[in-house]
Protein backbone atom coordinates (compact mmCIF):
# COMPACT_ATOMS: atom_id res chain seq x y z
CA UNK A 1 0.00 0.00 0.00
CA UNK A 2 2.49 2.41 0.87
CA UNK A 3 4.68 1.43 -2.14
CA UNK A 4 1.33 2.65 -4.54
CA UNK A 5 0.60 5.69 -2.53
CA UNK A 6 4.39 6.60 -3.26
CA UNK A 7 3.28 6.24 -7.08
CA UNK A 8 1.24 8.48 -6.60
CA UNK A 9 3.67 11.07 -6.57
CA UNK A 10 4.82 10.60 -10.71
CA UNK A 11 1.46 11.77 -11.11
CA UNK A 12 2.18 15.42 -12.18
CA UNK A 13 5.40 13.67 -14.26
CA UNK A 14 3.32 11.98 -16.76
CA UNK A 15 4.97 13.25 -19.29
CA UNK A 16 7.98 12.63 -18.52
CA UNK A 17 7.26 8.95 -17.53
CA UNK A 18 5.56 8.48 -20.79
CA UNK A 19 8.89 9.21 -22.81
CA UNK A 20 11.22 7.40 -20.07
CA UNK A 21 8.68 4.87 -21.19
CA UNK A 22 8.95 5.28 -25.15
CA UNK A 23 12.96 5.21 -24.29
CA UNK A 24 12.77 1.84 -22.60
CA UNK A 25 10.53 0.28 -25.56
CA UNK A 26 13.23 1.81 -27.70
CA UNK A 27 16.23 0.47 -25.82
CA UNK A 28 14.47 -2.91 -25.44
CA UNK A 29 13.92 -3.51 -29.28
CA UNK A 30 16.95 -2.36 -30.33
CA UNK A 31 19.02 -4.46 -27.48
CA UNK A 32 16.36 -7.37 -28.23
CA UNK A 33 17.54 -6.73 -32.25
CA UNK A 34 20.87 -7.52 -31.77
CA UNK A 35 20.51 -11.35 -31.35
CA UNK A 36 19.13 -11.83 -34.30
CA UNK A 37 20.93 -9.76 -36.11
CA UNK A 38 23.79 -11.98 -34.74
CA UNK A 39 22.21 -15.30 -35.88
CA UNK A 40 21.07 -13.82 -39.48
CA UNK A 41 25.31 -13.03 -39.81
CA UNK A 42 25.84 -16.74 -38.56
CA UNK A 43 23.08 -18.35 -40.33
CA UNK A 44 23.51 -16.29 -43.67
CA UNK A 45 26.99 -14.27 -43.49
CA UNK A 46 28.90 -16.84 -42.58
CA UNK A 47 26.70 -19.42 -43.75
CA UNK A 48 27.61 -21.64 -40.80
CA UNK A 49 25.56 -24.93 -40.71
CA UNK A 50 26.20 -28.88 -39.82
CA UNK A 51 25.47 -31.24 -42.31
CA UNK A 52 25.80 -34.66 -42.03
CA UNK A 53 27.09 -33.97 -38.68
CA UNK A 54 29.98 -31.87 -40.45
CA UNK A 55 30.29 -28.19 -39.75
CA UNK A 56 29.99 -26.66 -43.31
CA UNK A 57 30.82 -22.59 -44.25
CA UNK A 58 29.67 -20.61 -46.89
CA UNK A 59 30.32 -17.54 -46.03
CA UNK A 60 28.94 -14.12 -47.91
CA UNK A 61 31.19 -10.91 -47.67
CA UNK A 62 28.02 -8.36 -48.55
CA UNK A 63 25.89 -10.19 -46.01
CA UNK A 64 28.76 -10.00 -43.36
CA UNK A 65 29.13 -6.05 -43.73
CA UNK A 66 25.82 -5.53 -43.88
CA UNK A 67 24.57 -7.42 -40.58
CA UNK A 68 27.80 -5.98 -39.09
CA UNK A 69 26.28 -2.18 -40.00
CA UNK A 70 23.42 -3.16 -38.55
CA UNK A 71 24.74 -4.57 -35.26
CA UNK A 72 26.69 -0.75 -34.68
CA UNK A 73 23.21 1.06 -35.98
CA UNK A 74 21.49 -1.01 -33.13
CA UNK A 75 23.68 -0.54 -30.92
CA UNK A 76 23.93 3.13 -31.15
CA UNK A 77 20.08 3.49 -31.09
CA UNK A 78 20.12 1.26 -28.16
CA UNK A 79 22.74 3.46 -26.47
CA UNK A 80 20.32 6.47 -27.59
CA UNK A 81 17.22 5.41 -25.93
CA UNK A 82 19.14 3.98 -23.00
CA UNK A 83 20.82 7.78 -22.41
CA UNK A 84 17.02 9.15 -22.46
CA UNK A 85 15.80 6.52 -20.59
CA UNK A 86 18.31 7.11 -17.60
CA UNK A 87 18.49 10.96 -17.90
CA UNK A 88 14.72 10.83 -17.64
CA UNK A 89 14.42 8.54 -14.62
CA UNK A 90 17.12 10.08 -13.14
CA UNK A 91 15.25 13.72 -13.46
CA UNK A 92 11.95 11.95 -12.69
CA UNK A 93 12.90 10.52 -9.48
CA UNK A 94 14.81 13.76 -8.22
CA UNK A 95 11.36 15.74 -9.14
CA UNK A 96 9.77 13.56 -6.65
CA UNK A 97 12.15 13.53 -3.91
CA UNK A 98 12.32 17.23 -4.40
CA UNK A 99 8.19 16.97 -3.95
CA UNK A 100 8.48 14.74 -0.79
CA UNK A 101 11.17 16.41 1.06
CA UNK A 102 9.22 19.52 0.72
CA UNK A 103 6.13 18.09 1.70
CA UNK A 104 7.68 16.63 4.69
CA UNK A 105 8.71 19.86 5.87
CA UNK A 106 5.52 21.39 5.32
CA UNK A 107 4.19 18.87 7.37
CA UNK A 108 6.48 19.20 9.87
CA UNK A 109 5.53 23.13 10.09
CA UNK A 110 1.85 22.21 10.13
CA UNK A 111 1.85 19.82 12.90
CA UNK A 112 1.25 21.00 16.15
CA UNK A 113 3.48 21.15 19.66
CA UNK A 114 2.28 18.02 20.61
CA UNK A 115 3.56 16.17 17.90
CA UNK A 116 6.95 17.65 18.51
CA UNK A 117 6.81 16.87 22.15
CA UNK A 118 6.95 13.12 21.11
CA UNK A 119 8.79 12.91 17.98
CA UNK A 120 13.09 12.87 18.22
CA UNK A 121 14.36 15.71 15.82
CA UNK A 122 17.05 13.30 14.15
CA UNK A 123 13.95 11.14 13.72
CA UNK A 124 12.49 13.73 11.59
CA UNK A 125 16.14 14.54 9.81
CA UNK A 126 16.70 10.53 8.80
CA UNK A 127 12.81 10.74 7.33
CA UNK A 128 13.19 13.75 5.25
CA UNK A 129 17.28 12.83 3.97
CA UNK A 130 17.31 9.03 4.14
CA UNK A 131 13.66 8.05 3.70
CA UNK A 132 13.33 10.40 0.89
CA UNK A 133 17.02 9.19 -0.89
CA UNK A 134 15.38 5.71 -0.60
CA UNK A 135 12.06 6.59 -2.16
CA UNK A 136 13.95 7.91 -4.63
CA UNK A 137 16.04 4.56 -5.38
CA UNK A 138 12.88 3.23 -5.53
CA UNK A 139 11.47 5.48 -8.29
CA UNK A 140 14.40 5.24 -10.38
CA UNK A 141 15.18 1.86 -10.02
CA UNK A 142 12.43 0.24 -8.78
CA UNK A 143 9.89 1.71 -11.27
CA UNK A 144 11.39 3.33 -14.18
CA UNK A 145 14.67 0.92 -14.27
CA UNK A 146 12.24 -2.09 -13.54
CA UNK A 147 10.28 -1.17 -16.56
CA UNK A 148 13.18 -1.64 -18.84
CA UNK A 149 14.39 -4.55 -17.34
CA UNK A 150 11.00 -6.72 -16.99
CA UNK A 151 10.65 -5.74 -21.09
CA UNK A 152 13.85 -7.19 -22.20
CA UNK A 153 13.16 -9.98 -19.91
CA UNK A 154 9.78 -10.92 -21.18
CA UNK A 155 10.31 -10.20 -24.76
CA UNK A 156 13.23 -12.47 -24.80
CA UNK A 157 11.34 -14.89 -23.44
CA UNK A 158 8.70 -14.38 -25.78
CA UNK A 159 11.52 -14.75 -28.57
CA UNK A 160 13.06 -17.62 -27.52
CA UNK A 161 9.67 -19.44 -27.18
CA UNK A 162 8.86 -18.28 -30.67
CA UNK A 163 12.04 -19.90 -31.76
CA UNK A 164 12.21 -23.11 -30.19
CA UNK A 165 9.74 -24.02 -27.52
CA UNK A 166 11.48 -27.13 -26.11
CA UNK A 167 14.75 -24.97 -25.53
CA UNK A 168 13.58 -22.25 -24.22
CA UNK A 169 11.65 -24.32 -21.72
CA UNK A 170 15.02 -25.92 -20.96
CA UNK A 171 16.75 -21.89 -20.52
CA UNK A 172 14.04 -20.87 -17.71
CA UNK A 173 13.88 -24.00 -16.19
CA UNK A 174 16.00 -22.28 -13.10
CA UNK A 175 13.39 -18.94 -13.43
CA UNK A 176 11.54 -20.30 -10.86
CA UNK A 177 14.40 -20.63 -8.05
CA UNK A 178 15.34 -17.57 -9.12
CA UNK A 179 11.66 -15.64 -8.22
CA UNK A 180 11.13 -18.12 -5.31
CA UNK A 181 14.64 -16.77 -3.42
CA UNK A 182 13.90 -13.17 -4.17
CA UNK A 183 10.37 -13.01 -2.56
CA UNK A 184 12.05 -14.93 0.30
CA UNK A 185 15.16 -12.28 0.57
CA UNK A 186 12.49 -9.97 0.29
CA UNK A 187 10.91 -11.37 3.24
CA UNK A 188 14.24 -11.28 5.45
CA UNK A 189 14.95 -7.55 3.96
CA UNK A 190 12.51 -5.95 4.75
CA UNK A 191 12.61 -5.44 8.90
CA UNK A 192 16.09 -5.06 8.69
CA UNK A 193 15.70 -2.24 6.54
CA UNK A 194 13.41 -1.09 8.58
CA UNK A 195 15.46 -1.35 11.29
CA UNK A 196 18.53 0.10 9.94
CA UNK A 197 16.72 3.19 8.30
CA UNK A 198 15.64 3.18 12.61
CA UNK A 199 18.60 3.04 13.78
CA UNK A 200 19.88 5.38 11.50
CA UNK A 201 17.55 7.81 12.95
CA UNK A 202 18.40 7.22 16.37
CA UNK A 203 21.89 7.71 15.63
CA UNK A 204 21.05 11.10 13.64
CA UNK A 205 19.11 12.25 16.91
CA UNK A 206 21.94 11.57 18.91
CA UNK A 207 24.47 13.45 16.72
CA UNK A 208 22.31 16.20 17.28
CA UNK A 209 22.23 16.34 20.71
CA UNK A 210 25.72 15.93 21.16
CA UNK A 211 26.49 18.54 18.63
CA UNK A 212 23.75 20.92 20.51
CA UNK A 213 25.05 20.07 23.79
CA UNK A 214 28.76 20.32 23.36
CA UNK A 215 29.72 22.71 25.61
CA UNK A 216 27.79 20.71 28.37
CA UNK A 217 29.84 18.12 27.12
CA UNK A 218 33.42 19.67 27.60
CA UNK A 219 32.60 21.25 31.40
CA UNK A 220 31.95 18.01 32.47
CA UNK A 221 35.06 16.49 30.66
CA UNK A 222 32.10 13.39 29.03
CA UNK A 223 33.86 13.18 25.59
CA UNK A 224 35.03 9.16 26.66
CA UNK A 225 30.79 8.70 27.38
CA UNK A 226 29.72 10.54 24.60
CA UNK A 227 32.27 8.30 22.27
CA UNK A 228 30.84 5.42 23.52
CA UNK A 229 27.25 5.93 23.81
CA UNK A 230 27.85 7.15 19.74
CA UNK A 231 29.83 3.67 19.05
CA UNK A 232 26.92 1.74 20.65
CA UNK A 233 23.95 2.99 18.25
CA UNK A 234 27.11 3.26 15.25
CA UNK A 235 27.77 -0.56 16.01
CA UNK A 236 24.46 -1.50 15.95
CA UNK A 237 24.01 -0.08 12.55
CA UNK A 238 26.88 -1.46 11.13
CA UNK A 239 25.35 -4.81 12.51
CA UNK A 240 21.72 -4.23 11.10
CA UNK A 241 23.42 -2.77 7.31
CA UNK A 242 25.84 -5.67 7.49
CA UNK A 243 23.27 -8.36 8.02
CA UNK A 244 21.39 -6.91 5.33
CA UNK A 245 24.19 -6.72 3.00
CA UNK A 246 25.46 -10.29 3.26
CA UNK A 247 22.03 -11.92 2.98
CA UNK A 248 22.27 -9.48 -0.82
CA UNK A 249 25.78 -10.87 -0.86
CA UNK A 250 24.64 -14.61 -1.07
CA UNK A 251 21.84 -14.08 -3.28
CA UNK A 252 24.11 -12.98 -5.85
CA UNK A 253 26.09 -15.39 -6.41
CA UNK A 254 23.72 -17.82 -6.12
CA UNK A 255 21.85 -16.56 -9.44
CA UNK A 256 24.84 -16.13 -11.53
CA UNK A 257 25.32 -19.85 -10.77
CA UNK A 258 22.11 -20.58 -11.43
CA UNK A 259 21.91 -18.88 -15.09
CA UNK A 260 25.58 -20.72 -16.14
CA UNK A 261 23.58 -23.38 -14.91
CA UNK A 262 21.15 -22.75 -17.51
CA UNK A 263 23.53 -21.94 -20.03
CA UNK A 264 25.66 -25.23 -19.73
CA UNK A 265 22.05 -26.62 -20.23
CA UNK A 266 21.55 -24.83 -23.64
CA UNK A 267 25.10 -25.46 -24.80
CA UNK A 268 24.29 -28.80 -24.05
CA UNK A 269 21.13 -29.16 -25.22
CA UNK A 270 20.68 -26.23 -28.36
CA UNK A 271 24.28 -28.74 -29.67
CA UNK A 272 22.31 -31.85 -30.00
CA UNK A 273 19.35 -29.57 -31.45
CA UNK A 274 21.70 -28.07 -33.98
CA UNK A 275 23.98 -31.79 -34.45
CA UNK A 276 20.61 -33.09 -35.10
CA UNK A 277 19.44 -30.37 -37.64
CA UNK A 278 16.67 -29.30 -35.90
CA UNK A 279 18.11 -25.75 -34.82
CA UNK A 280 20.72 -23.68 -37.18
CA UNK A 281 23.69 -22.48 -35.37
CA UNK A 282 22.93 -18.85 -35.59
CA UNK A 283 19.40 -19.86 -33.57
CA UNK A 284 21.49 -21.22 -30.95
CA UNK A 285 24.11 -18.29 -31.06
CA UNK A 286 20.52 -16.27 -30.68
CA UNK A 287 19.40 -18.33 -27.86
CA UNK A 288 22.93 -17.73 -25.58
CA UNK A 289 22.19 -13.90 -26.48
CA UNK A 290 19.00 -14.09 -25.15
CA UNK A 291 20.00 -15.98 -22.28
CA UNK A 292 22.53 -13.37 -21.41
CA UNK A 293 20.16 -10.37 -22.23
CA UNK A 294 17.84 -12.26 -19.13
CA UNK A 295 20.36 -12.78 -17.12
CA UNK A 296 21.94 -9.66 -16.52
CA UNK A 297 18.19 -7.95 -15.39
CA UNK A 298 17.71 -11.11 -13.23
CA UNK A 299 20.77 -10.83 -11.60
CA UNK A 300 19.62 -7.50 -11.07
CA UNK A 301 16.55 -8.63 -9.13
CA UNK A 302 18.03 -9.39 -6.06
CA UNK A 303 19.80 -5.40 -5.66
CA UNK A 304 16.48 -4.12 -6.75
CA UNK A 305 14.36 -6.31 -4.31
CA UNK A 306 16.69 -4.48 -1.79
CA UNK A 307 15.70 -1.79 -3.21
CA UNK A 308 12.28 -2.58 -2.76
CA UNK A 309 12.47 -3.74 0.86
CA UNK A 310 14.13 -0.41 1.63
CA UNK A 311 11.90 1.54 -0.18
CA UNK A 312 8.83 -0.16 1.69
CA UNK A 313 10.28 0.87 5.16
CA UNK A 314 11.11 4.01 4.07
CA UNK A 315 7.49 4.53 2.78
CA UNK A 316 6.35 3.15 5.66
CA UNK A 317 8.04 6.27 8.14
CA UNK A 318 7.69 9.03 5.37
CA UNK A 319 3.79 8.07 5.65
CA UNK A 320 3.66 8.27 9.31
CA UNK A 321 4.93 11.39 9.31
CA UNK A 322 2.60 13.07 5.98
CA UNK A 323 -0.81 10.87 7.55
CA UNK A 324 -0.10 12.45 11.30
CA UNK A 325 -3.08 14.95 12.31
CA UNK A 326 -2.63 18.21 14.09
CA UNK A 327 -3.90 18.16 17.06
CA UNK A 328 -4.86 21.96 16.64
CA UNK A 329 -6.82 22.73 13.83
CA UNK A 330 -8.55 25.67 12.38
CA UNK A 331 -12.41 25.23 12.53
CA UNK A 332 -14.05 25.18 9.13
CA UNK A 333 -15.22 29.12 8.48
CA UNK A 334 -12.72 30.21 11.12
CA UNK A 335 -12.90 33.95 11.63
CA UNK A 336 -9.71 36.41 11.59
CA UNK A 337 -9.26 38.11 14.92
CA UNK A 338 -9.91 42.40 14.02
CA UNK A 339 -9.38 45.27 16.62
CA UNK A 340 -8.02 43.73 19.39
CA UNK A 341 -7.94 44.96 22.94
CA UNK A 342 -6.11 42.12 24.48
CA UNK A 343 -9.16 40.88 27.59
CA UNK A 344 -8.44 37.19 28.43
CA UNK A 345 -10.32 34.97 30.02
CA UNK A 346 -9.77 31.45 31.06
CA UNK A 347 -13.11 30.08 32.15
CA UNK A 348 -12.50 26.86 34.07
CA UNK A 349 -9.97 25.51 31.70
CA UNK A 350 -8.49 21.59 32.44
CA UNK A 351 -5.95 20.95 30.34
CA UNK A 352 -3.60 17.20 29.91
CA UNK A 353 -0.89 17.05 27.82
CA UNK A 354 -1.48 13.00 27.54
CA UNK A 355 -5.52 12.25 28.58
CA UNK A 356 -4.13 10.34 31.62
CA UNK A 357 -2.20 12.79 33.97
CA UNK A 358 -3.83 16.48 34.60
CA UNK A 359 -1.76 19.35 34.37
CA UNK A 360 -4.65 22.46 34.47
CA UNK A 361 -7.75 21.88 37.03
CA UNK A 362 -10.70 24.44 37.18
CA UNK A 363 -8.44 27.00 35.79
CA UNK A 364 -10.47 30.74 35.68
CA UNK A 365 -9.40 34.38 35.30
CA UNK A 366 -9.29 37.54 33.71
CA UNK A 367 -6.81 39.78 31.90
CA UNK A 368 -8.40 43.03 31.16
CA UNK A 369 -6.48 45.19 28.39
CA UNK A 370 -3.57 46.78 29.25
CA UNK A 371 -3.11 44.10 32.62
CA UNK A 372 0.21 42.99 33.73
CA UNK A 373 -0.39 39.12 34.62
CA UNK A 374 2.08 37.69 36.75
CA UNK A 375 2.37 33.59 37.31
CA UNK A 376 4.40 31.99 40.03
CA UNK A 377 4.51 28.83 41.62
CA UNK A 378 6.48 25.68 41.86
CA UNK A 379 8.25 23.99 39.41
CA UNK A 380 5.75 21.94 37.54
CA UNK A 381 2.83 23.36 38.98
CA UNK A 382 1.50 24.99 34.85
CA UNK A 383 2.77 28.29 34.16
CA UNK A 384 4.14 27.76 30.78
CA UNK A 385 1.16 25.47 30.02
CA UNK A 386 -0.98 27.99 30.80
CA UNK A 387 0.80 30.47 28.58
CA UNK A 388 1.09 28.48 25.93
CA UNK A 389 -3.11 27.97 25.64
CA UNK A 390 -3.26 32.00 24.69
CA UNK A 391 -1.56 31.51 21.42
CA UNK A 392 -3.25 27.72 21.17
CA UNK A 393 0.05 25.96 21.23
CA UNK A 394 -2.05 23.41 22.58
CA UNK A 395 -6.12 23.09 22.91
CA UNK A 396 -7.67 23.51 26.38
CA UNK A 397 -9.36 19.73 27.46
CA UNK A 398 -12.11 21.33 28.73
CA UNK A 399 -13.61 24.68 29.11
CA UNK A 400 -12.36 27.75 27.18
CA UNK A 401 -9.83 30.94 26.36
CA UNK A 402 -11.41 33.74 25.30
CA UNK A 403 -9.83 36.84 23.57
CA UNK A 404 -12.43 39.78 23.87
CA UNK A 405 -15.08 37.29 23.68
CA UNK A 406 -13.85 35.07 21.14
CA UNK A 407 -12.71 31.40 21.69
CA UNK A 408 -9.83 31.20 20.56
CA UNK A 409 -10.70 27.85 18.89
CA UNK A 410 -12.88 29.72 16.82
CA UNK A 411 -10.44 31.78 14.67
CA UNK A 412 -7.55 31.23 12.55
CA UNK A 413 -4.36 30.40 13.85
CA UNK A 414 -2.78 33.01 11.85
CA UNK A 415 -4.23 36.00 12.96
CA UNK A 416 -4.75 34.79 16.75
CA UNK A 417 -0.39 34.40 16.84
CA UNK A 418 -0.48 38.13 15.15
CA UNK A 419 -1.99 39.58 18.28
CA UNK A 420 0.05 37.45 20.66
CA UNK A 421 3.41 37.78 21.14
CA UNK A 422 6.17 35.35 23.15
CA UNK A 423 9.49 36.12 24.12
CA UNK A 424 10.56 32.22 25.32
CA UNK A 425 12.88 30.99 28.24
CA UNK A 426 14.51 28.98 25.62
CA UNK A 427 15.38 31.76 23.40
CA UNK A 428 16.34 30.64 19.79
CA UNK A 429 17.90 32.81 16.66
CA UNK A 430 18.69 31.55 13.31
CA UNK A 431 21.92 31.59 11.24
CA UNK A 432 21.25 34.73 10.04
CA UNK A 433 22.42 38.65 10.19
CA UNK A 434 20.87 40.52 13.20
CA UNK A 435 18.88 42.31 11.29
CA UNK A 436 17.53 39.04 9.75
CA UNK A 437 16.31 37.94 13.64
CA UNK A 438 15.19 40.99 13.86
CA UNK A 439 12.60 40.84 11.42
CA UNK A 440 11.83 37.46 11.43
CA UNK A 441 8.12 37.75 12.13
CA UNK A 442 7.93 40.92 10.56
CA UNK A 443 9.60 40.52 7.11
CA UNK A 444 8.03 43.78 5.69
CA UNK A 445 9.74 45.97 8.07
CA UNK A 446 11.67 48.74 6.65
CA UNK A 447 15.65 48.94 8.69
CA UNK A 448 14.01 52.66 10.36
CA UNK A 449 10.92 50.23 11.55
CA UNK A 450 14.01 47.43 13.04
CA UNK A 451 16.10 49.97 14.31
CA UNK A 452 13.23 51.34 16.34
CA UNK A 453 12.58 48.74 17.76
CA UNK A 454 16.21 47.42 18.42
CA UNK A 455 16.21 50.80 20.64
CA UNK A 456 13.69 50.08 22.36
CA UNK A 457 14.73 47.16 23.24
CA UNK A 458 18.11 48.87 24.36
CA UNK A 459 20.07 46.98 21.74
CA UNK A 460 20.65 49.11 19.07
CA UNK A 461 23.15 51.05 20.84
CA UNK A 462 25.49 47.43 20.84
CA UNK A 463 24.68 46.41 17.23
CA UNK A 464 25.86 50.06 15.96
CA UNK A 465 29.06 48.70 17.36
CA UNK A 466 29.53 45.76 15.66
CA UNK A 467 31.77 46.19 12.29
CA UNK A 468 29.05 45.09 10.50
CA UNK A 469 26.67 46.40 11.95
CA UNK A 470 22.80 44.86 11.52
CA UNK A 471 24.90 42.85 8.90
CA UNK A 472 26.59 41.13 11.62
CA UNK A 473 26.27 37.07 11.33
CA UNK A 474 24.83 35.40 14.56
CA UNK A 475 25.94 31.87 14.91
CA UNK A 476 23.61 28.78 15.05
CA UNK A 477 21.15 29.52 17.93
CA UNK A 478 23.10 33.11 18.11
CA UNK A 479 25.89 31.20 19.71
CA UNK A 480 28.15 34.43 19.01
CA UNK A 481 26.20 36.64 21.09
CA UNK A 482 25.38 36.82 25.33
CA UNK A 483 22.40 35.46 26.92
CA UNK A 484 20.99 39.10 27.69
CA UNK A 485 22.00 40.29 23.86
CA UNK A 486 19.74 37.10 22.56
CA UNK A 487 16.85 38.39 25.27
CA UNK A 488 16.97 42.12 23.87
CA UNK A 489 16.81 40.94 20.48
CA UNK A 490 14.29 38.28 20.77
CA UNK A 491 12.79 41.50 22.69
CA UNK A 492 12.93 43.55 19.21
CA UNK A 493 11.59 40.42 17.22
CA UNK A 494 8.60 40.74 19.19
CA UNK A 495 8.41 44.14 19.21
CA UNK A 496 8.48 44.72 15.88
CA UNK A 497 5.34 42.56 15.50
CA UNK A 498 3.24 44.90 17.84
CA UNK A 499 1.22 42.08 19.59
CA UNK A 500 -1.58 43.15 21.65
CA UNK A 501 -0.87 40.30 23.73
CA UNK A 502 2.12 39.67 25.45
CA UNK A 503 4.00 36.39 26.80
CA UNK A 504 7.07 36.57 28.73
CA UNK A 505 7.94 33.01 29.37
CA UNK A 506 11.18 33.94 32.37
CA UNK A 507 13.04 36.08 29.89
CA UNK A 508 14.91 38.26 32.82
CA UNK A 509 16.63 35.51 34.11
CA UNK A 510 20.08 33.90 34.64
CA UNK A 511 21.86 37.43 33.75
CA UNK A 512 24.32 40.06 35.56
CA UNK A 513 22.51 43.09 37.47
CA UNK A 514 23.14 45.95 34.89
CA UNK A 515 21.71 43.06 31.50
CA UNK A 516 18.79 42.75 33.95
CA UNK A 517 18.31 46.63 34.10
CA UNK A 518 18.35 46.66 30.22
CA UNK A 519 16.27 44.05 29.76
CA UNK A 520 13.90 45.07 32.37
CA UNK A 521 13.79 48.47 30.94
CA UNK A 522 13.05 47.54 27.46
CA UNK A 523 10.41 45.02 28.74
CA UNK A 524 8.51 48.21 30.22
CA UNK A 525 8.70 49.47 27.06
CA UNK A 526 7.48 46.73 25.74
CA UNK A 527 4.50 45.49 28.14
CA UNK A 528 2.81 49.48 28.16
CA UNK A 529 -0.26 49.18 26.65
CA UNK A 530 -0.27 45.51 26.29
CA UNK A 531 -2.42 42.55 28.11
CA UNK A 532 1.11 40.83 29.14
CA UNK A 533 1.40 37.65 31.07
CA UNK A 534 4.61 37.17 32.75
CA UNK A 535 6.10 34.31 34.49
CA UNK A 536 8.01 35.54 36.80
CA UNK A 537 11.18 34.44 38.84
CA UNK A 538 12.14 38.59 40.00
CA UNK A 539 10.50 40.62 42.47
CA UNK A 540 10.21 43.56 40.72
CA UNK A 541 7.98 41.64 38.27
CA UNK A 542 5.80 40.81 40.78
CA UNK A 543 5.63 44.43 42.33
CA UNK A 544 4.50 45.71 38.72
CA UNK A 545 1.89 43.76 38.22
CA UNK A 546 -1.32 44.07 38.31
CA UNK A 547 -2.62 40.93 39.07
CA UNK A 548 -0.38 37.86 40.59
CA UNK A 549 -1.70 34.53 39.81
CA UNK A 550 -0.18 31.52 42.37
CA UNK A 551 -0.32 28.33 40.88
CA UNK A 552 0.75 24.73 42.43
CA UNK A 553 -0.67 21.24 41.43
CA UNK A 554 -2.48 22.75 38.49
CA UNK A 555 -5.03 25.30 40.56
CA UNK A 556 -4.78 28.79 41.31
CA UNK A 557 -4.34 28.67 44.74
CA UNK A 558 -4.02 32.17 45.87
CA UNK A 559 -4.40 35.89 43.42
CA UNK A 560 -3.77 39.38 43.37
CA UNK A 561 -1.69 41.99 43.59
CA UNK A 562 1.81 41.57 45.56
CA UNK A 563 1.11 43.77 48.54
CA UNK A 564 -1.78 41.59 49.11
CA UNK A 565 -0.83 38.04 48.93
CA UNK A 566 1.98 39.10 51.27
CA UNK A 567 -0.42 39.56 53.69
CA UNK A 568 -2.30 36.68 53.65
CA UNK A 569 0.26 34.44 54.93
CA UNK A 570 -0.41 31.63 52.04
CA UNK A 571 1.92 29.91 49.54
CA UNK A 572 2.97 33.14 48.10
CA UNK A 573 4.55 34.41 50.66
CA UNK A 574 6.27 30.91 51.50
CA UNK A 575 8.07 31.91 47.73
CA UNK A 576 8.64 35.32 49.01
CA UNK A 577 10.74 34.16 51.79
CA UNK A 578 12.87 31.48 50.45
CA UNK A 579 12.94 33.03 46.90
CA UNK A 580 12.43 36.86 46.74
CA UNK A 581 13.39 38.61 49.61
CA UNK A 582 17.27 38.81 49.40
CA UNK A 583 16.04 40.79 46.09
CA UNK A 584 13.92 43.47 48.02
CA UNK A 585 17.03 45.47 48.83
CA UNK A 586 18.39 44.75 45.28
CA UNK A 587 15.83 46.75 43.41
CA UNK A 588 16.69 50.38 42.83
CA UNK A 589 15.26 53.39 44.75
CA UNK A 590 14.29 55.10 41.77
CA UNK A 591 12.30 53.02 39.03
CA UNK A 592 11.42 53.30 35.49
CA UNK A 593 7.79 54.26 33.85
CA UNK A 594 5.74 51.49 34.78
CA UNK A 595 2.78 50.23 33.12
CA UNK A 596 -0.83 50.07 34.73
CA UNK A 597 -3.53 48.23 34.07
CA UNK A 598 -5.33 49.94 30.61
CA UNK A 599 -2.33 51.08 29.12
CA UNK A 600 -1.35 54.10 31.33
Amino acid sequence: MYLFRLLRFLAPYKGHVALATLCIGGASGFGLASPQLVRWAVDFGLGVRVLDGRLVVSPSTRVLVVAALAVVGAALARGLFAFGQQYLSEWTSQRVAYDLRNRLYDQFQRLSFSFHDRSETGQLMSRATQDVEAARLFIQFGVLRLGYLAGVVVAAAALMFWSNWHLALVALSVSPLVFWRSASLSVRLRPLWLRVQNRMGELTSLLQESLAGFRVVKVFGREDYELQRFGREAQALFDDAYTAGRIQAYNSPLISFLWMLSQGLVLLYGGWLAIEGRLTVGELTAFLFYLTLIQMPLRALGWIVGVYSRALSAAQRIFEVLDAQPEVKEKPGALALRDVRGHVRFEDVHFSYDSLSPVLRGISFEALPGQVVALVGPAGSGKTTIVNLIPRFYDVTSGRVTIDGVDVRDVTLKSLRRVVGVVQQDLFLFSATIRDNIAYGAPWATQEDIERAARIARIHDFIVSLPEGYDTWVGERGITLSGGQKQRVAIARTLLRDPRILVLDDSTSSVDAETERLIWEALVDLMRGRTTFVIAHRLRTLKLADKVLVLQDGRIVEQGRHEELLRRDGLYRQIYELELRDQEEALPVARGPQPTAGGA
